[in-house]
């Protein structure tokens, strides 16, 4: 056995074919390979956590294409597609850790796995780049550093009975074990890292208050607010993955129903869209009167969750935020209301509270679950409460993750390229500049049949741009 671990090591040819058909469906992808030279990444290590599907196969695959030596780990419980993770280990494109439906304890020793290297190259066993999505590979860096400093000064670790949180329960007992192993890995592993790219909003947020507080190690690319990620992965990829999750997991039939989605930022702006076009009456949760009067104006209703808790049929949270629906507001839904998380993490939604000795929990199929009231009528919960799109289908199709992954690889190119020129400082947060925005979107409007209109020199000294581009200002909202 090689270095991985994955579920079923013979879904490799099935994982194959499917890349290929990816491949054809993620230009910005492939094209970094001709681009870039193969030794671009030359005697780099770049460490991964990030959803192991098809599409991220593609990118692992251009991140090996490209010289890197690369470890990875899914950032959800749910979200590996095992064909796909058979095939890199098979092809040895990456170390992989993966599979679908792992425990937490599992989920974070997959993400020790991929973190740490298995030799030293003289500058320990970490990675050079990290790719996050969500922070976790982040997160247990940091805490590693923590606490080894901890241990340096008193001899103390790690003490998982001080937190009331089940995760980091398992995070601190992982470190209390491994710190007296090696209690300088993480901090020569945080020296040597050049930098981590940032997939999702949930990841981005704490990256930003990590650098405001002045922890953050090393420095970090926002993928997140490239406008090719934000308004296409995040908005067009949950139009498409919202009704295909719901759909699969339930077989409901949304026309005519009535839906709430919690939040309406660019992915509740998807969901919003994907339901209306189905048939249902939209309804929109929002604190944010900006956010609020755009889905007014685009006729949907804004309203608070306990004022429609009873008439609604399907709740969708798209927040990013925590105890958006709780226990007892699911008490009062609808009997047999599908009650699903497209938000990055499982706070969203009260599962905790759907534990209790009074409610009774019945798998109808692997991630859906009905749960039943004292009163009897129940609840429909889809993917313990985490991703439904990647719990219950595949999550978002390869053309727009390809959008997603051209922006990953790009970052990981400029930080890793930059490496010694001081331009990406150590605890700060940047985001690509606008002009390589662009060159992803080019490198997708040929894919389309789309044809660019070029701008005359009087053209464009008149709005005072290149005829190249950028074309929009820093400030400009798309």
């Amino acid at each position: 056995m090689g270095d991985y671990k994955v579920k079923d090591i013979t879904l490799a040819d099935f994982g194959r074919k499917d890349i290929n058909l990816s491949e054809v469906e993620m230009p910005g992808l492939m094209e970094c390979r001709n681009r870039y030279s193969k030794d671009t990444f030359a005697n780099c290590r770049i460490a991964g956590s990030l959803h192991m599907t098809i599409q991220t196969a593609v990118l692992i695959e251009t991140l090996d294409a490209l010289g890197a030596n690369v470890r990875w780990c899914s950032c959800n419980i749910f979200s590996t597609q095992d064909h796909a993770a058979a095939a890199i280990a098979e092809a040895g494109t990456a170390a992989v850790f993966a599979w679908k439906d792992e425990s937490l304890a599992e989920y974070w020793e997959c993400t020790l796995n991929a973190v740490t290297y298995p030799k030293d190259d003289g500058k320990g066993f970490g990675p050079d780049m990290i790719v996050d999505d969500g922070g976790d590979m982040t997160l247990l860096v940091h805490k590693g550093v923590e606490y080894e400093k901890a241990y340096a000064k008193d001899g103390s670790l790690p003490d998982a009975s001080t937190t009331d949180d089940e995760e980091m329960k398992i995070v601190l007992g992982l470190l209390a074990r491994e710190i007296p192993k090696d209690p300088l890995r993480f901090t020569t592993m945080a020296k040597r890292i050049v930098g981590v790219s940032e997939e999702t909003t949930t990841g981005v947020h704490r990256l930003y208050q990590m650098s405001k507080a002045g922890t953050l190690l090393f420095p970090a690319i926002n993928v997140n607010d490239s406008v090719t990620k934000s308004k296409f992965d995040n908005l067009y990829g949950c139009k498409h993955s919202l009704p295909d999750g719901i759909m699969r997991a339930t077989d409901v039939m949304i026309a005519g129903k009535k839906a709430m989605v919690c939040g309406y930022g660019d992915v509740g702006k998807g969901c919003a869209m994907a339901l209306k076009a189905q048939g249902a009456i939209v309804y929109i949760a929002e604190c944010d009167p900006i956010c609020a009067l755009q889905a007014c104006m685009e006729g949907f209703h804004v309203s608070r969750l306990e004022d429609v808790v009873g008439i609604i049929d399907i709740f969708i949270t798209a927040t990013g935020n925590k105890g958006i629906i709780m226990a007892t507001d699911m008490a009062k839904m609808k009997n047999n209301a599908i009650v699903g998380n497209i938000g990055h993490f499982d706070n969203e939604i009260d599962v905790k509270g759907l534990h209790s000795k009074d409610i009774k929990k019945m798998e109808i199929k692997p991630r859906v679950h009905r749960f039943t009231f004292p009163d009897g009528h129940g609840i429909i919960l889809l993917a313990e409460g985490r991703l439904l799109n990647l719990g219950c289908a595949t999550g978002h199709p390869s053309f727009v993750m390809s959008n997603s992954f051209t922006n990953q690889t790009l970052a990981q190119i400029e930080l890793w390229t930059n490496r010694t020129k001081g331009t990406y400082e150590t605890g700060k947060v940047y985001v690509l500049p606008k002009k390589l925005d662009e060159m992803v979107a080019r490198l997708h409007l040929e894919k389309l049949g789309a044809v660019l209109t070029t701008l005359t020199k009087e053209q464009a000294d008149y709005i005072h741009v290149s005829a190249d581009g950028p074309f929009k200002p820093e400030t400009y909202r798309y």
